[in-house]
């Protein structure tokens, strides 16, 4: 179990990108602008506060956390957590199903969450 967990990796922008240029057949610096464009346009609509929905893979929501009381792990002494803004990923039915192994096929892509 622990060579399978080895194997795995972190897919990167660049790897993003590279398969982009292999797929789409841009030049590396084209396919880079591309990819480039579209997670800066997705960051500008979360820094928003408006939701990404990617039909077929899932929603980005930004979501408000109210400022509150925690504890410091090491001393158990109690602190304040200040408010912040959190992104939440909520995968689509069809990503839930492609991970599961199961037949997408005929599944619709469209989630409503």
């Amino acid at each position: 179990m622990e060579a399978a967990k080895a194997e795995r990796s972190t897919m990167t922008k660049a790897d993003i990108v590279e398969k982009v240029y292999q797929k789409i057949g841009f030049s590396k610096k084209e396919a880079s602008e591309l990819v480039e464009l579209v997670f800066s346009s997705l960051k500008e609509v979360l820094q928003n506060g408006d939701k990404v929905k990617i039909s077929g893979f899932g929603n980005f929501v930004v979501r408000e956390k109210h400022e509150r009381v925690g504890r410091n792990p090491q001393t158990g002494e109690q602190m304040k957590i200040s408010a912040r803004r959190v992104i939440s990923f909520r995968p689509s039915q069809v990503l839930k199903a492609m991970l599961d192994g199961e037949d997408i096929t005929g599944m619709k892509e469209d989630d409503d969450e």
